[in-house]
């Protein structure tokens, strides 16, 4: 089996998922993972996909034919799964500004760690009017990183930042 991941973007409309889902299983595709989004009318979409190396060209033809996408598709590499990092899940809120997922970012590369999943949002707060961000970073921390030396950076960046976590 060959792991495909799958990048889609294009307009949004109704049934688009049912499409994509349709093409990977007629061409004897395993949809295992995916991320999908509907950003300003636009549909964006990560999925990972297992398919026999058999039907790998005819699955790829058929994703590229798909009408008013822009499809784009890598090969996974195997992971380093004899040394597995510990992940955690941040909940990160602050009061928005330009710059706050590039400082967050940059934070958490200086310890070393890795960002694996980000989904951030921004929301006025309810009373106040005053945009907040809010995201849920899942984070791969190098061995023997301790978290509260990552949660005490993040929140060294300013002091309206709160950071949980929860299990990844």
């Amino acid at each position: 089996m060959k792991q495909l991941v799958i990048t889609i973007l294009g307009l949004d409309r109704p049934g688009l998922v049912e499409e994509i889902s349709s093409t990977v299983l007629n061409h004897h595709g395993n949809w295992l993972t995916s991320n999908l989004s509907h950003l300003a009318g636009h549909f964006a979409g990560i999925i990972e996909v297992a398919v026999p190396e058999e039907h790998l060209q005819e699955l790829q033809d058929s994703l590229h034919a798909l009408e008013k996408l822009e499809v784009r598709i890598e090969t996974g590499v195997d992971s380093l799964a004899d040394n597995p990092a510990e992940k955690l899940n941040f909940v990160i809120t602050g009061n928005d500004r330009p710059g706050i997922v590039q400082e967050l970012a940059g934070v958490i590369r200086h310890k070393g760690a890795n960002i694996t999943h980000l989904n951030s949002k921004q929301q006025s707060a309810p009373n106040w009017g005053v945009p907040i961000f809010s995201a849920v970073a899942t984070v791969e921390l190098p061995n023997g990183m301790n978290k509260d030396e990552v949660v005490a950076a993040l929140e060294a960046i300013t002091a309206d930042l709160i950071v949980d976590i929860e299990d990844a």
